[in-house]
């Protein structure tokens, strides 16, 4: 079950991402949070996310500009560090309340509340007209990164505020899709490396299931073809439809996340 629902939801958001700059991980890190914990889910999320990264770079991040990357990027990647740092730290808190339903316990811990609002708030950006057309001068570009490293380290969700900021710093389509793409590399580089030492550091490595390896693989695989796919429909597609769908799916799986259900 975990292998059809994690792959199927890889494969349909990679295909949009290509050309968005965000939806891979803003969607695929509130699945695997249904099968398995935050910290770890969000640590998984990052592999397939620098994995499908990297092979897009191979298709379009030739195209990047660089100096909009070293603006923006290098932030982000220095912000993301902190944030990676922070979700070791909450992760260990205890949880806050406990309720039952049906004789079913749910836990409410800080991490699960933090993330659960983070991810309804990415959710908004994408079902209020105004927000989903949010965008930031050219001068807000390096703080643009530091907001998004941060948020992308600390949840995973970092591509909202990255297309936010991007889309109106004077590049070209192809620019804009390359840039995002080489910057979002950068953050999850020094976010994996925080997440691989704090969860060493506190032991949170040892709860990792045996069959996690083989669902990154999978997940890597699909997103790679889903990426593919999207390359071949640049062109064609349109956002409104695909930003519907997404944000109530944010909302929904954000509202769990908070109140522990998910």
């Amino acid at each position: 079950m975990e292998y059809l629902t994690i792959c199927i939801a890889t494969l349909l958001i990679s295909i949009i991402t290509l050309f968005s700059g965000f939806g891979l991980g803003t969607v695929l890190m509130p699945v695997f949070a249904i099968f398995f914990p935050l910290p770890l889910s969000i640590a998984s999320t990052a592999v397939v996310h620098l994995a499908n990264n990297i092979f897009k770079a191979m298709l379009v991040g030739k195209l990047a500009n660089r100096k909009v990357v070293l603006k923006f990027g290098i932030p982000a990647a220095l912000t993301s560090a902190l944030g990676a740092y922070l979700l070791g730290v909450i992760s260990m808190r205890e949880p806050i309340a406990a309720y039952q339903i049906q004789g079913h316990e749910f836990k409410i811990t800080m991490i699960g509340l933090s993330i659960g609002l983070i991810i309804i708030l990415s959710s908004l950006f994408e079902l209020i007209p105004k927000l989903s057309k949010l965008s930031f001068s050219p001068k807000f570009i390096p703080l643009g990164g530091i907001l998004s490293g941060f948020f992308g380290g600390i949840s995973g969700n970092q591509g909202v505020l990255r297309s936010a900021f991007l889309i109106k710093s004077g590049l070209n389509k192809e620019e804009f899709i390359g840039t995002g793409v080489v910057s979002s590399i950068l953050v999850d580089i020094v976010r994996l490396i925080v997440y691989g030492w704090t969860f060493f550091s506190k032991k949170f490595i040892g709860a990792i299931p045996n069959e996690m390896l083989g669902l990154l693989i999978a997940a890597s695989f699909t997103a790679f073809i889903g990426s593919y796919i999207g390359s071949l429909l640049i062109h064609r597609i349109t956002f409104k439809t695909i930003q519907l769908i997404v944000g109530v799916m944010l909302l929904m799986l954000g509202t769990a996340i908070s109140f522990g259900l998910a």
